[in-house]
């Protein structure tokens, strides 16, 4: 018989788990997956346990990268980076985020989307203002949390804890994915803005995008009003918001146009076959290439004033 391969020890703590601890695992199960080893989780308090794994996360007591040891609850922690102290998952991916993500402007993205987020939330930072006193945001944590037993159901915490990992998982494979196939689609995006004649409106044959990769790969020219993008069933005008995380357009589409439909929009633009335009003056649909044109082209002629 041949000789059985080791698995590789990974340990976490046992008990109670957090988005933290499922994104650790989550990225190192993808790096390890890409190198073809084989591997299995522990979750545990045992010191000898711990001692003896390949690498650790979350617990331990222990942060050194070079030992693949990654716990910031010692009482100096494990450092921190623009004001957020790191936990599990922002020190793994510190140090495996290049290459899991595949280069590093797509395990920046995740730091900063994923990474920071989460690590802020394990260390008790808020990110966001409640703007609502009896709403809060529904953060990725609540979504995890979802997997962790109540206090009158009976279930078994470790394969819990293995259900929220496949979904982080997922979503961590998806965000890389994203990201990656989102910075081809910017450069291509920006290879139609590089080719405009008037900057202001941005005109996207191909392929079909979406106005969040436009928004995405244009935001930082100051030039752009108005980007038309679509398909074979329909072309939209789409306004170019004021900042990346805003809903304010850098201009409205003509305030005439709010929630108009089919003819009534045909009749007050003379674009034969305009469909709709949203009453949030951001977007304005056409059946054609040539009608989504037309319509930027009005709204960027379309005088603003103080009661518009």
């Amino acid at each position: 018989m041949g000789k059985k391969e080791k698995k590789l020890k990974l340990i976490t703590h046992d008990g109670s788990f957090h988005a933290d601890d499922i994104f650790a695992y989550a990225t190192l199960s993808l790096l390890l997956e890409k190198k073809r080893e084989k591997f299995e989780v522990i979750r545990t308090r045992d010191k000898e346990t711990i001692h003896d794994a390949d690498y650790v996360f979350d617990v331990g007591g222990i942060y050194d990268a070079k030992l693949n040891r990654f716990d910031h609850h010692q009482t100096d922690g494990a450092g921190e980076r623009e004001g957020i102290p790191y936990s599990s998952f922002g020190l793994v991916w510190k140090k495996f985020g290049v290459e899991v993500a595949g280069n590093k402007e797509v395990a920046d993205f995740i730091e900063h989307k994923l990474a920071m987020p989460i690590d802020a939330n394990d260390n008790g930072i808020d990110l966001y203002k409640n703007n609502f006193p009896n709403i809060s945001a529904y953060t990725l944590q609540d979504v995890f949390a979802i997997f962790s037993p109540t206090s009158l159901e009976d279930m078994e915490k470790d394969k819990q804890f293995l259900k929220a990992f496949a979904w982080g998982k997922e979503i961590l494979q998806r965000e890389i994915k994203k990201a990656n196939d989102q910075i081809e689609v910017a450069q291509i995006i920006k290879g139609f803005y590089k080719k405009a004649k008037d900057k202001r409106l941005i005109v996207i044959d191909e392929p079909k995008v979406s106005k969040f990769e436009i928004w995405d790969a244009l935001q930082n020219f100051t030039e752009p009003l108005f980007a038309v993008f679509g398909d074979n069933e329909k072309w939209s005008a789409v306004a170019m918001r004021k900042t990346k995380n805003s809903f304010g357009n850098r201009k409205d589409l003509p305030a005439s146009w709010a929630g108009l439909m089919d003819k009534k929009l045909q009749e007050l633009t003379g674009v034969q076959d305009a469909v709709f335009c949203h009453r949030a003056l951001f977007l304005a649909v056409a059946k054609s290439k040539e009608g989504a044109i037309k319509l930027s082209q009005l709204a960027l002629d379309y005088k603003l004033t103080p009661s518009a």
